[in-house]
């Protein structure tokens, strides 16, 4: 399959918005992932950067239990509360043909869930863990988080399902699923196929912490943000990078807008694959194979800070959640509840001829 060219908005304000197409049908991994040769070109630059986007500040938090940049501290790390706006036109972008016409050839599967258990059953321990509370976990968010099978379970036709739950009395409750303790890698593919959530108050994401969270704290740990969606703007997804320097309403972070038509199909309609490459000194982004931002650490601004560096050299741990209101996607006024996130699968890879 050919990567397509994509809009790229990469702007130093907070989280953004991309999301694109795809419907390939679920199926197993087989373990290797594709023949010899090098996954994907690199994108050369990051295109221009465009303006500097709008919004709301809305810092980027640690969780429950660590300090928090902004906000109150988190068992798990770092919410993906992010806030302004990096939507401003930048340059076209276009990767070159994946080699042999496959975007998995020259990497290897590591580790994934395909979340194949049973009607009700909740996400394999071995896998999983979660984050529990609520407190607004620094960006006002509304959500309870539990480890209830409510709110976190298979669907029985190979789906995880995370659900936003709006109670008798005006409450929320959703899941935050993490693997921190339990799988962690530094380099690879990270891939997740889903079928998002939108409308007002509506906060899905999957991203990664470093490991190294309860020690070294957010941002210094490094935060990715793979699939981050604004529920406001159903067409788009936002990646980014959260480090020292570059962090909460200033992470490294583009936009991929799905194409569309207004008031027609979004990105919560049907399933879409949402993916980082990230190498050594490098991070690339994806969706549906679509290259649309790349960052290296050239791309960290100069008025940083002395302390400001690229931390992605170290293992991560992947985090999975459904958000509900917040500084970010603002409340959720006239949303229906239940909302239901639907994961097909996690995958994760490593280059078959071991490099990072």
């Amino acid at each position: 399959m050919k990567r397509r060219s994509a809009f790229l908005a990469a702007s130093l304000l907070s989280a953004s918005s991309l999301a694109c197409f795809n419907n390939t049908p679920h199926t197993n991994p087989t373990g290797t992932a594709g023949a010899t040769g090098s996954a994907g070109a690199t994108a050369g630059s990051a295109g221009a950067t465009g303006s500097a986007g709008s919004g709301s500040a809305g810092a980027s938090t640690t969780g429950s239990a660590g300090a928090a940049a902004g906000g109150t501290a988190g068992s798990a790390g770092s919410a993906t509360g992010s806030a302004g706006d990096a939507m401003d036109a930048g340059a076209v972008v276009t990767d070159a043909d994946a080699p042999d016409g496959n975007p998995l050839a020259g990497w290897t599967l590591t580790w994934s869930d395909e979340f194949n258990g049973a009607t009700g059953a909740k996400p394999d321990p071995t896998n999983w863990g979660y984050d529990i509370g609520g407190g607004g976990w620094g960006v006002s968010q509304l959500q309870v988080y539990t480890n209830n099978a409510a709110n976190a379970s298979m669907d029985g036709n190979g789906n995880l399902q995370i659900v936003a739950i709006k109670d008798a009395h005006g409450g929320f409750t959703s899941a935050r699923l993490k693997t921190q303790s339990k799988f962690q890698q530094a380099y690879g593919r990270f891939e997740i196929r889903v079928k998002v959530v939108t409308g007002n108050g509506m906060w899905p994401a999957f991203w990664m912490l470093g490991d190294d969270y309860n020690g070294n704290n957010w941002p210094q740990c490094g935060e990715i943000d793979i699939m981050e969606v604004r529920g406001t703007r159903p067409y788009n997804n936002g990646g980014s990078l959260h480090g020292p320097g570059y962090s909460g309403m200033h992470p490294l972070t583009g936009t991929y807008v799905m194409p569309h038509v207004d008031g027609g199909p979004s990105l919560s309609d049907d399933f879409h694959t949402f993916a980082v490459e990230w190498e050594t000194g490098v991070v690339r982004f994806y969706v549906d194979d679509n290259l649309f931002e790349t960052h290296t650490p050239a791309d960290i601004p100069a008025d940083a800070g002395a302390n400001a560096k690229w931390v992605y050299d170290h293992p991560f741990f992947i985090l999975l959640n459904v958000a509900v209101g917040g500084t970010f996607p603002g409340p959720p006024d006239g949303t229906v509840f239940p909302q239901t996130m639907l994961v097909d699968y996690i995958r994760v890879y490593s280059r078959t001829n071991g490099g990072g």
